[in-house]
């Protein structure tokens, strides 16, 4: 049973978290739901815990000054709750509860290796809910789960491996045997370039079909297209229905379609984007034909997973997401040669939240010698976390007008984008807390950012990704495919920011963000 996200992030937004882990996530009741003092120094916390499973246990900590403990303080009462429950994870809370901060401890021998997220209510939940959705429990997996088990989800990760490799191996020959029945082009490497164009399109429109963005909420969209065109000829779904639903239905606003494309597309979504324009090779070679053949192996092989749209933890084995894309570019298609490896998600995230985190922390410290926060006097933040839980209005105010937008993260041998997704995934993280923190202060620059945001965008999250991509993230690389799938994995990641078709806007023009060529 997956976890019902629209529950969750309802339960996360009002800052519920007992009814988060046993209504949503299936875990148990504690003994007693009773607060109870916490000593620990000079101070006397509060500790309830809210749920509970084969021993591990959940916590909510809140101080005796209503503000979230710092670093040292934290792993202080890690230390003392430790002698309670060996296993736990603690979720400390603010006065107001309108800020969190969720913490827990990898263990390797004696040393502590503390982990945080900081969860401000009234900014998007994603990247919470991708973390926590690992700790799903059904009924039928509690006879067979042991302490350890529930151990190992809370540090659970996105392993794209988790996808059977029999998906691989098939995608390549899928790709192999593509190439070879499209017609019209008679350079083998144009053929291979253009297959890997063509696919990342259908892969596009599937996560879309999935999602129900697609012609009123069709889930089998393009077989059910493949079907009408077979009925009107041979060979047609590729020049006729294709051509008319990528240059004329995604690329071009509705006012300006013709009738009978209309008529022959549904209602397709204007989404803008190099994605669909048209291609260089398709320039280049106007008489391409490609047999209907050809996109029933392709939609066949489709058809056995699951696609899911967010990059989100715990996913089933059979489940396709955009991170299996550049595993599939990486490790599966041999560019071995070309210096193509594939670099895990948890290596490309740590590197990418220690670059950004220190480049934010050190234009913070050294642009103003005083800042005054919550503690008064000159501060002087140590990690990006005592930041973004000592937020005042000048800080918001700075990261959103100076800090954020200015920032240039160029990565020179992108490969299929690991590194700027990684990159986005950390930006959102720092942009989505220091906007909902302030929604708290009165501030004429923040009302009217805030304001602007609400009456242009349906979706903050859709704004937040869509800003990251145009404005902060770049690469390039020698390998036009490798780009191809970094810019639709970019595209993937600010489409799965929209719950709604209506929340769908222009995807940016990222052609001069991330290009072809030799770094």
């Amino acid at each position: 049973m997956s976890l019902n996200i629209q529950q969750a992030r309802q339960l996360i937004q009002e800052f519920d978290f007992s009814k988060l882990f046993i209504r949503e996530l299936g875990w148990s009741n504690p003994a007693s739901h009773k607060a109870a003092p916490l000593l620990v120094g000079d101070e006397t916390y509060s500790r309830q815990q809210i749920a509970q499973l084969l021993g591990v246990v959940v916590f909510e900590i809140t101080s005796p000054s209503g503000q979230i403990p710092n670093s040292n303080q934290r792993l202080t009462i890690y230390r003392e709750l430790v002698q309670i429950s060996g296993e736990n994870l603690l979720i400390f809370v603010d006065k107001n509860r309108t800020q969190s901060l969720w913490y827990w401890v990898k263990r390797d021998g004696q040393k502590l290796y503390p982990r945080d997220h900081v969860y401000v209510k009234g900014e998007p939940c994603d990247l919470l809910l991708s973390k926590i959705s690992s700790l799903k429990i059904s009924l039928a997996e509690l006879e067979t789960l042991s302490v350890i088990d529930i151990a190992q989800r809370l540090q659970a990760g996105l392993d794209v491996e988790r996808v059977t490799k029999k998906f691989f191996a098939e995608f390549q020959q899928q790709h192999i045997e593509f190439l070879q029945v499209i017609q019209g082009i008679d350079k083998e490497s144009d053929r291979r370039w253009y297959t890997s164009v063509l696919l990342n399109r259908l892969m596009f429109v599937y996560f879309l079909q999935r999602k129900g963005f697609i012609d009123g909420g069709k889930m089998l969209y393009l077989q059910e297209k493949l079907a009408e065109s077979k009925q009107r000829g041979t060979d047609l779904f590729y020049s006729e229905f294709l051509n008319a639903l990528f240059f004329e239905g995604f690329a071009k606003p509705l006012d300006a379609r013709q009738p009978d494309v209309q008529k022959l597309i549904g209602e397709i979504k204007y989404l803008n984007g190099g994605l669909f324009l048209q291609h260089s090779i398709e320039q280049h070679y106007p008489n391409i034909a490609i047999a209907d053949a050809a996109f029933e192996k392709i939609f066949d092989l489709f058809d056995r997973y699951s696609w899911n749209l967010d990059d989100t933890v715990g996913g089933k084995e059979n489940e396709i997401n955009p991170a299996v894309l550049g595993y599939i570019f990486e490790k599966y298609i041999n560019q071995k040669a070309f210096g193509a490896y594939y670099t895990r998600p948890e290596i490309t995230e740590y590197l990418c939240d220690r670059t950004i985190n220190k480049l934010i922390l050190d234009r913070i410290n050294s642009s103003s010698p005083l800042l005054k926060g919550g503690r008064g006097g000159s501060l002087q933040f140590e990690t990006i976390t005592e930041l973004l839980t000592n937020l005042d209005a000048n800080l918001c105010r700075r990261l959103l007008d100076e800090i954020l937008p200015n920032l240039s993260l160029l990565d020179p041998a992108c490969g299929s984008g690991a590194f700027l997704i990684a990159a986005m995934k950390s930006l959102i993280y720092i942009y989505s807390t220091v906007i909902g923190r302030s929604k708290f202060f009165t501030d004429d620059y923040l009302e009217n950012y805030l304001k602007k945001i609400e009456s242009e965008h349906l979706s903050l999250n859709y704004y937040i990704k869509k800003r990251i991509i145009s404005d902060n993230l770049y690469g390039v690389d020698i390998m036009p495919e490798a780009v191809e799938i970094a810019k639709l994995r970019l595209f993937l990641a600010l489409v799965s920011a929209a719950h709604d078709v209506s929340e769908l806007e222009p995807l940016p023009n990222i052609d001069f963000n991330i290009m072809a060529g030799n770094s």
